[in-house]
């Protein structure tokens, strides 16, 4: 398999599950300012959507979201980092994913926008600050988001909430998410990942 990602990236959480689950993964680096790939090549020949994830299986099919690989991944040990395919709690995972994709991922997307007015700005990290009470609060009560064991809803929050940092939220009103950063990144499979992704210090 191979996963393209972009250092710091969403792409970063499948990233993170392929260590955890320590699955044989090509990670190709693609530059997102240019769409071209390490040997120059245009990366919307790979994936026409021009953005990461993507993950190219050994037989040529593509799958492309985040939400969608990270699962595929983790079904390849089932039940390690993503419950049983089929399972009540397999679709409260997808209902937790699909929060962290619709509600807070893409409620990022108007500070990555350097033209984006201050009140637009400000508007929307006030409506990820509602999201982040909701996390926080499920935080507060267990280490990880469905209980004490971590899965691919975690790997997913850990990159988006490392976001912040870039446009400069401050995560000081929910102190269960910031020691929830730090109980992630002092991971084993995190740390490799930072490193093959070139962001270690």
């Amino acid at each position: 398999m191979k996963l393209y990602y972009t250092p710091g990236a969403c792409s970063q959480a499948p990233h993170i599950a392929a260590h955890e689950l320590g699955l044989p993964v090509e990670a190709v680096k693609v530059d997102l300012a240019k769409h071209t790939l390490p040997d120059g090549s245009d990366y919307y020949k790979v994936n026409p959507k021009g953005y990461v994830p993507l993950l190219v299986l050994a037989d040529g099919t593509s799958i492309s979201e985040a939400s969608v690989i990270l699962q595929y991944l983790a079904d390849q040990k089932p039940g390690t980092i993503a419950p049983a395919f089929g399972s009540l709690a397999r679709w409260k995972m997808m209902e937790l994913l699909t929060f962290l994709a619709t509600e807070v991922h893409k409620g990022f997307s108007p500070l990555w926008n350097p033209a984006t007015p201050a009140e637009v700005r400000k508007g929307a990290v006030d409506r990820l600050g509602t999201r982040f009470d909701i996390l926080a609060q499920t935080l507060a009560k267990q280490p990880y988001l469905t209980g004490d064991k971590f899965s691919i809803a975690d790997a997913y929050l850990f990159v988006l909430l490392n976001w912040t940092k870039i446009h400069k939220v401050d995560l000081g009103r929910w102190p269960a998410l910031t020691e929830f950063q730090s109980r992630v990144a002092a991971r084993a499979a995190v740390q490799a990942t930072f490193k093959a992704e070139g962001l270690t210090k």
